[in-house]
């Protein structure tokens, strides 16, 4: 960016959701009027639930893959969930602002983008997708801080988790940039070429602590 190295000091802040986790996200529970208990009973199972239990059993996969061939079926799977969100408002401004990015239209997918999250602001993929479509129109510092909110929501994104890095990479992070790598492969262990990457920026890194 033309304003120099110095807001990516800030990044160091960022990276912190690397390790941080997902943030908790606690909802009241349902008062202590008469009948209030029964009424949550007879509710239909938590949508939110049944999908970390499908993406939790996808990545359990992708961990245990026996190849790259398997690990890219897996992951393709967990694209697929994390591209639907329980809104049908927010995925058809998904699909608008996807064909909006096809058309390198920035500012219409950002749009877009910016108003899916202040719908499904839970919906980790919103900011991860809106993160892809700032750092392409050149606001690396926006696209981090999307990228921060990705990993709150889902920290075992290895997509942001890649990008974070490959900004703090750019930026002369390289210790930091290497944290966000070894976090990505961790979760997705067949990715070889970012096993040659983290091991590459590796040596980097040490050679030049010793």
């Amino acid at each position: 960016m033309s304003t120099g190295l110095l807001p990516f000091f800030r990044a160091g802040l960022l990276v912190a959701a690397l390790s941080a986790g997902a943030a908790t996200q606690s909802l009241a529970a349902g008062g202590d009027k008469p009948g209030a208990s029964t009424s949550a009973q007879a509710r239909p199972a938590d949508p939110e639930k049944g999908r970390q239990k499908v993406l939790d059993d996808l990545f359990e996969r992708l961990a245990k893959a026996q190849d790259a061939t398997e690990a890219k079926g897996v992951i393709g799977a967990i694209e697929r969930v994390w591209m639907h969100s329980d809104s049908d408002t927010a995925d058809l401004l998904m699909n608008r602002a996807m064909q909006a990015l096809k058309r390198r239209d920035y500012t219409l997918s950002q749009e877009l983008l910016g108003s899916i999250v202040e719908i499904e602001p839970q919906w980790a993929e919103a900011w991860n997708k809106r993160a892809t479509v700032r750092y392409m129109a050149d606001d690396a510092l926006g696209a981090m801080e999307d990228i921060a909110r990705v990993l709150a929501l889902e920290p075992r994104h290895f997509g942001a988790l890649s990008g974070m890095g490959f900004i703090l990479q750019a930026r002369g992070f390289d210790k930091r940039a290497l944290e966000a790598f070894r976090k990505a492969l961790e979760i997705n262990p067949r990715h070889e070429e970012m096993r040659r990457l983290v091991e590459k920026l590796t040596l980097e890194v040490d050679g030049r602590e010793i």
